[in-house]
């Protein structure tokens, strides 16, 4: 029987890459649609010599400050119960908030290291938050999501090494001060264009306004016509 039940949770037809894609997808997903809306998500980027590198990982932006999701992509169960083993599983590692991702059936709730969340996918690539601060995120409240959210949050996360790794991610984009120029550039051409639109939109109405007044006068100035 246990055979059986390996040979099914193995016949998913997801990989670990696949699995990776669809966290970084899910991590992008609004609050409104029940994901964590982080602003920046990757996939498998190093936080520091050695340690842990995140199957995905996604940073948020709020009014109140800052947070990380950590998501472990698990295809098979030994995968899942050698993670535990992992230095920082014992102590710090990354993550505001945490999961598991794996193939609906192959973790149980009940298994879950505690502040860990799961997310099981279909074969068909359905994300479903069995557990977490995301669980049925979409049916809370506003106040309700914030504190389920503060009640899965890490305190303790390795900022050091989420700093690392934006600092190695930045690294790879290139010349990011060029990048932050080009930006503003393009912000002050939108800003022109937009300014140009603005004054040949008055222009237009003001031209608008000349031919009705014009045509008005012209219709003034024609003789009455004559009654048959």
């Amino acid at each position: 029987m246990k055979a059986q039940r390996a040979r099914r949770l193995n016949d998913h037809g997801l990989t670990h890459a696949s699995l990776c894609s669809l966290a970084v997808t899910w991590l992008k997903r609004a609050n409104s649609a029940g994901g964590p809306n982080c602003t920046v998500a990757v996939s498998e980027v190093a936080g520091g010599w050695g340690g842990e590198i995140p199957d995905a990982i996604g940073f948020t932006l709020a009014h109140d400050g800052t947070a990380s999701t950590v998501i472990e992509a698990k295809v098979s169960r030994s995968d899942f119960l050698a993670d535990k083993k992992k230095p920082h599983r014992q102590a710090g590692g990354m993550g505001s908030w945490r999961y598991f991702m794996a193939p609906a059936g192959l973790i149980k709730p009940e298994e879950l290291p505690e502040g860990w969340g799961l997310i099981d996918v279909t074969p068909g690539g359905i994300c479903r938050v069995v557990a977490g601060a995301m669980k049925a995120a979409r049916k809370l409240g506003y106040q309700e999501l914030r504190d389920q959210q503060a009640a899965w949050r890490w305190e303790d996360c390795n900022r050091e090494r989420e700093t690392w790794l934006l600092i190695t991610l930045l690294a790879r984009v290139g010349d990011v001060e060029k990048a932050n120029q080009d930006r503003r550039e393009l912000f002050r051409m939108n800003k022109s264009l937009h300014e140009a639109l603005e004054q040949e939109r008055e222009r237009s109405k003001a031209l608008r306004r000349e031919l009705a007044l014009y045509q008005r006068e012209e219709r003034m100035k024609a003789p009455p016509r004559k009654m048959a």
